[in-house]
This record gives structure tokens, sequence and C-alpha cells, in this order.
């Protein structure tokens, strides 16, 4: 996808690392030597929005091939790139010492932007009041959903007798160039910076928007309700989640579910109506690559009418089927795969949060509504001896979701949560990786550790910042 920009490129020397970035911009930004952006009036700070690195993510992807849904095939695994490789086998070091880290470029040149609009929109010299708070409540909810993520990387799974003292992410909140010597602030500390950015942005959020670049009250509360949900907080989840189903179709922009029923294509971000909030990560793994495939014990979740079915292929890129006879390799049609705010996450976290506050017949309805859109209606049904059992229909949505977004990278969060579920918890030594040869059989296995739920720093931040205490 492209969107229109005048190229006036501007260079960031970058927050925690100090690395320099390359961004694109529109002619109301000056350019000073130390690679300040001057922004005065309230269209400069509006069009700061429209910059292609708040969309594009990029290499913001290790959630994919940390996913346990996936085996590997030599030898297309070993030309892998190593990142890649090392991101599979649940090694420790991913990056090399003079490497910057994927999962930190694109996130801190999100901050900058952010923290720029957040702290100086009010002070903007034209413009109403109400359109300055409504910016910067914009630009909150955007560090919100950053932060999210980076908590997701760099944090243990949130737990209410831990999280206090656990290691999250460092709090930053100037757009300051030059700063350097982070120290990391706790997951408890982070998740609440999230909240309040959230819970204080909402009021002033716009109901509808004409792009989905661009966000709304059914976004903020819709990521509002995943934050807790994240936290096991379900009770403070439900309210925001059901306020997101009901606002979704009000925003001025189509957003809905696409039915299979009536064929699908691969979407594009800025058009895809099951996007609420348009961000994209480079993943070829659900598309050209063909060193993963989904595991056959994934595939066997499947009913035989389920019209997802149709975004895989049993055989290797270039012919041939893969060694392991139920294996398939996820083929979405797109090297892109849309991680903003998606209207299937509204859907089944509401069957999710109904379920776990025994709502068991809504919890039903609504995944019940969701997957008519997914096979023919009278596959759609939720078999009737887990209708009733809560434990049992609480599986069944954790499957849904594995079955929705498999190869997509948001499986590594819901295997988080897992290991410290309250309902259904799930040992981390459940999860594995296994690479096989051409023939089928085994050349390594990789069982997952709980050091392993957390990213490590890069070298290069952790040069930068003394100070940094970095994962084990």
């Amino acid at each position: 996808m492209k969107l229109k920009y005048n190229n006036i490129h501007y260079k960031l020397l970058f927050l925690l690392f100090a690395a320099i970035f390359t961004s694109c911009s529109d002619d109301f930004l000056e350019v000073i030597p130390k690679g300040r952006l001057i922004a005065e009036k309230v269209v400069d700070y509006d069009k700061m929005f429209y910059n292609l690195n708040l969309v594009n993510m990029r290499s913001t992807n290790a959630q994919v091939p940390l996913g346990p849904e996936f085996i590997a095939f030599e030898p297309q695994f070993s030309s892998a790139d190593l990142r890649t490789q090392r991101l599979y086998k649940w090694e420790a070091l991913v990056y090399e010492a003079e490497q910057n880290s994927g999962e930190l470029e694109n996130t801190m040149e999100n901050l900058y932007i952010y923290n720029k609009i957040i702290n100086e929109v009010l002070q903007a010299t034209d413009g109403l009041e109400q359109d300055k708070l409504a910016l910067q409540a914009e630009a909150k909810v955007g560090r919100a959903w950053v932060y999210l993520l980076l908590i997701n990387y760099y944090g243990l799974p949130y737990n209410s007798e831990t999280s206090a003292t656990d290691l999250g992410f460092p709090l930053i909140t100037e757009a300051d160039l030059v700063a350097s010597n982070f120290t990391r602030a706790t997951v408890k500390e982070v998740y609440d910076f999230i909240i309040e950015d959230l819970t204080s942005a909402i009021p002033y959020l716009p109901t509808s928007v004409i792009s989905r670049f661009r966000l709304t009250k059914a976004t903020g509360n819709a990521l509002l309700g995943k934050t807790y949900m994240f936290m096991g907080e379900f009770d403070k989840a439900e309210p925001y989640l059901e306020d997101a189903y009901n606002q979704m179709s009000n925003m001025g922009i189509e957003a809905r579910l696409i039915d299979h029923n009536q064929g699908y294509s691969g979407q594009r971000v800025d058009t895809d109506p099951e996007s609420l909030y348009g961000k994209q990560i480079v993943n070829n793994w659900a598309n050209t690559s063909s060193e993963f495939a989904v595991k056959p014990e994934v595939m066997a979740l499947y009913n035989e009418n389920d019209l997802r079915l149709n975004l895989y292929s049993p055989n290797i890129r270039g012919g041939g089927a893969y060694s392991v006879e139920g294996a398939n390799r996820k083929v979405t049609g797109s090297g892109q795969t849309a991680c903003g705010v998606r209207i299937q996450e509204i859907y089944l976290f509401n069957a999710e949060v109904k379920c776990r506050l025994n709502d068991l017949e809504g919890a039903v309805e609504v995944l019940e509504e969701f997957r008519r859109h997914r096979m023919p209606a009278e596959f759609a049904v939720v078999p009737t001896d887990i209708t009733s059992d809560k434990e049992a229909l609480l599986r069944f949505i954790f499957d849904e979701r594995l079955r929705e977004f498999a190869g997509l990278g948001f499986y590594w969060f819901d295997v988080r949560r897992l290991t410290v579920d309250v309902d259904i918890p799930t040992p981390v030594s459940n999860f594995t990786h296994t690479v096989y040869d051409s023939q089928g059989n085994v050349v390594s296995s990789h069982t997952l550790t709980k050091e392993r739920l957390v990213l490590r720093f890069p070298q290069t931040v952790l040069d930068q910042n003394p100070n940094l205490t970095d994962n084990d």
C-alpha cells in the first residue's frame, strides 16, 4: 500500500539506542541540524499521524517465529536469516553485538512521534482546544499500543503476585533525541502507564474517522479491554470490550467481519474492513517463505468445512509436499500481516470474557456469530457437549483464536497468557518447536522456558544504557 507524501527526509538520533532512522514527513516540518522536528500549528501535529512508519512496523515481528504453532523444515530452515533461526529455537542470543533490534527500531520512532504530539500539541499556536485534546488523546492511544507490544516482548506475563517487581520496559515520555541511560520500570508500572494513557484519552477521541490509520473511541475501548485481558482482570475488561463491539459499526469507515462464505482475498491494511486500527508487520512466513509450516495437530483443530483452510497449502513453495503429513504452510496472499486492532480480537475477547465471568450462553452466542463468517452456518455451531462446561468452552475459544490467527503472530501472546492463566493454567514446557529434515526425521527439538517468554536487549542498547538490566 502507498500513502501520498512529500519526500522530505529527516534523521532522528534515536532515544534508547542513539541509532539513526530515516523517515518521510510533510513539508510543514522544518529540519534543523540536530534533527529535531518543529511543529507549530494544529495541522502540523495532525499531519504527524500520516507517517508511514506509524503504519509499517516492518521487522517488529518476532512474535511470528516465536509462535509454537509452527514446525520447521530443512533445508529451508538453515537458509533463513540467523535472527529467524534463533527466535524459533527460543535462544537467548538473537542479535550479534553490532546489530540493532527489529523489535525496537519502529517502536522507538513511534514513541518519539507520539510523545512529541502529547507534550506539545496543547501549546499549538492556533486551533480549538477540543481539537488539540483530540490529537493528544489519539497520540496517547498510539503510545499505549506501542507499550502493550513492548511489555509483551520484554516483560514477563502479567501476574498480580509478581508484576510489581518483575522488570518491564523503560517509561519514555519525552521526545528527547539525545536521552540515554534508561532504566526499566516494573511490569505493573508499565501496565498502569498504559491504562492511564487509555482512560485519560478515550473521552476525547472521536467516534468516527475517515481513515483506519486514525483512532476512535471504539479502538481505544478495544485496546483498553485487551490490556485488561492481558492482566487477567476480566471484570474490568468486559465493559470496554462491549463498548468497542457496539461502537465499531459507527466509525465512519467500513468495519465488519469478512464473510468467507462470500469469498475471501488478501486485504490491504488501508482498506481491510476487519482492521479498526491499521498497522502491519512484514510476515513472509504467511506468504512465500517455506521454512515454517503449521503443525498437524493445529491443522486438526479445523472442521473440514472451515473456509479458513483455503489459506493453507500442503506444499513447499516451488513444489513438493512437506515431509510431515498434515503440515501446512500459511498462504494469506500478502507479505504483510495487519496487527493494529482487529475486529476478530473484539469478537473473540468478548466471547472469552463472557465465559470467564460465567455467561456461557452469551459466550456461545458471540462465538457462533463469529464462526458463521468463517464457515457455512450449519458447521458454525459450538459443540453442545462443551456449551455448559466453562473450562471446555474456554479451551475451545483459545482454539478458535488459534484457528483464526495461526501463523500471524497473535498466538505467541496467547501462549504467554496461558502460562499464568487462573482457569486453564498451562506449563511453559508444554510448548515445543521441532526442526525436521526433508525425510521427516527430527533434526532438533526445542522446549520453551520461562526465561524465553521474554526477549533480551541487544548489546547496542545495553552499551548506550549501562543501568539497563537485561533479561536472563
